[in-house]
């Protein structure tokens, strides 16, 4: 099986941060459509380093999912990836796809 993960960072611009209530209406437009069997979400902290050169510490949200057939799976993930950036005005989201052993 393959183990997905993004890594969604809740800083929006300087001031903002993802809402409680935005994260859940993300959830339920973006993900639970695609992924109604489940996922895992983890809350986070992480730091990363913006196209400007600036190190960024903010809280995040990492959104896993195992599914069994990664290749047609991947529309999927690009779909949440750019929902998200667009609608929480983010430079980047983390993907990570990785081999693993799960069993259900």
């Amino acid at each position: 099986m393959t183990k997905f993960e993004l890594f969604l960072g809740q800083n929006i611009g300087q001031t903002g941060r993802v809402s409680e209530y935005d994260w859940q209406r993300f959830l339920a437009d973006e993900v639970t459509p695609r992924y109604p069997d489940g996922f895992t979400v983890l809350d986070a902290a992480g730091q990363w380093r913006d196209p400007m050169g600036t190190i960024i510490s903010e809280r995040s949200r990492n959104l896993v999912l195992i599914v069994r057939d990664a290749p047609s799976e991947l529309p999927k993930i690009a779909a949440i990836r750019d929902s998200y950036k667009s609608r929480f005005r983010q430079d980047a989201v983390l993907f990570v796809q990785s081999q693993i052993c799960a069993g259900f």
